[in-house]
């Protein structure tokens, strides 16, 4: 005679497998791109970091004294109780660092652009590269290149510049770079005078713009056919271009990406690798893997639903790099609200991949309960918490809100086998207790799921229990 009564099956507490590693129905298998190999003479990846540490290394210092000294609630904390460089700070740290304030200043600075620090309102932090400084290559020259791209806050702009003119030129100095890393050694600053206002003079043609300035009110007749043979580029090198590019050079080898001297510049072997990485991250975005680098988040997200866990980074690394990390990062939230489940996961493996710049709007969405449980994750590993530790942040609550929120993904998208084993992943350690807390938690795909499960379930027993649940639930009893 078989009883009635739910057997008590005692779940495996496993971590639970991020959906896109499960596999799929159709394993469709994508020729890979082989490696890109940097350009011949290009030092190896050791001694390159080696090169960023050095550069780097007063902006390390500053860092460290300000992780030890500034942390709030410390001693040496400021006036006002948090971790900022107010005056007295910024003397006090000269002071023990053996540095003038100003120096302190410039070095903090650097420390902030290349994410050594992370600044929060009117508190600082260290920031993960800074805790794995001195182990990992990779997070090293990954601050430097940081540093690289925000090359032109490095340096205070000429203020007697028109703010638009700054910007053509910061739009325009890409193209310079590539020229100087073909080039591959000393370039004359008058050559890339002549390609700055080549590029300057596309971007206006770009935008259309049209000269009203005094010289055309005042023109003779016969000017506009001389004015016609003119060259462009010698409108767009008009005499606020030498300056800027001066600025834009000075500012560059300021961060360690070139140097100049005896009227020509010249790459610097950190600036040629991270132009060259530039320029493939260009090329990534061109040959998306799957196709899907000009789709919405959305679409994309799906599309990434079918690859395995490399070729899915691989297309977000591509999504991204084709679009400016803000509005990204806006575009992946707002795909992870909708009803989907699976793409709300898919939407936080592919802001892993963002990194830091994500961190103030995931931060952001703490407080969504749809987003609650995988913001509190991703912040926990970004962090520097273990993945496999990551689940702790979360409350009994929340984790079982996940757990019923990604079943609802294997419910819709995955098969039935999937689903029976997502049992083991989670946190109760039988099936009544899971029913219980599942029931309480108010997810509104529990019923679908828990009506899923019971028909994917082989053991009879078990899934009768769960169709009471789920009936339960959706009578409110």
């Amino acid at each position: 005679m078989t009883s009635r009564i739910p057997r008590d099956s005692r779940l495996r507490l496993v971590r639970p497998r991020p959906l896109a590693a499960a596999p799929t129905a159709v394993n469709q298998r994508r020729p890979r791109r082989p490696a890109p190999r940097p350009p011949e003479g290009t030092p190896a990846r050791a001694e390159l970091a080696g090169m960023a540490r050095s550069r780097l290394a007063a902006a390390a210092r500053v860092a460290r004294w300000a992780d030890a000294a500034l942390g709030p609630g410390r001693n040496g904390a400021t006036d006002d109780g948090k971790a900022t460089f107010s005056d007295t700070t910024a003397e006090r740290a000269a002071a023990d660092l053996g540095l003038t304030p100003a120096q302190v200043r410039a070095d903090w600075d650097t420390a902030r652009l290349a994410g050594l620090v992370e600044v929060h309102g009117d508190s600082a932090r260290p920031g993960w590269r800074l805790r794995a400084w001195d182990r990992d290559d990779s997070a090293v020259l990954r601050g430097w290149v940081a540093l690289f791209d925000a090359w032109s806050l490095a340096t205070p702009e000429p203020r007697e510049q028109e703010p638009g003119a700054v910007a053509e030129v910061v739009s325009a100095m890409p193209q310079v770079l590539s020229f100087l890393q073909l080039s591959a050694g000393p370039v004359p600053v008058d050559q890339l005078l002549d390609l700055l206002g080549q590029r300057v003079t596309e971007l206006r043609t770009e935008r259309c713009e049209v000269s009203y300035g005094p010289e055309a009110a005042t023109a003779k007749p016969e000017a506009p056919a001389s004015s016609a043979d003119a060259d462009p580029a010698e409108e767009a090198r008009a005499p606020e271009l030498a300056p800027l590019l001066d600025w834009a050079l000075d500012a560059l080898a300021s961060v360690g990406a070139l140097t100049c001297g005896d009227g020509q510049a010249t790459l610097t072997p950190l600036g040629s690798w991270a132009v060259w990485v530039k320029l493939e991250q260009i090329c990534v975005a061109a040959q998306s893997p799957a196709g899907n680098i000009e789709v919405a988040a959305e679409e994309m997200l799906r599309g990434c639903a079918q690859l395995r866990p490399n070729a899915a980074r691989a297309e977000y690394r591509a999504w991204l790099a084709a679009r400016p990390v803000g509005s990204a990062v806006t575009e992946l939230l707002s795909a992870a609200r909708g009803e989907d489940a699976l793409l709300r996961g898919l939407a936080f493996e592919a802001l892993r991949v963002v990194g830091a710049p994500a961190e103030p709007d995931v931060s952001a969405v703490v407080e969504e309960p749809a987003l609650r449980p995988y913001a509190l994750l991703w912040l926990a590993e970004h962090d520097g918490a273990d993945p496999e530790d990551a689940h702790e942040v979360l409350t009994r609550e929340e984790a079982t809100w996940l757990w019923v929120d990604t079943a609802a993904a294997v419910a819709d998208h995955g098969e039935a086998p999937m689903l029976v084993r997502h049992l083991e992943s989670a946190v109760q350690p039988t099936v009544p207790a899971l029913l219980n807390e599942v029931r309480a938690v108010g997810h509104p795909r529990t019923v679908q799921v828990l009506v899923a499960l019971a028909a994917a379930h082989p053991d009879p027993a078990l899934a009768k229990a769960v169709r009471r649940a789920a009936f339960q639930v959706h009578t409110g009893g």
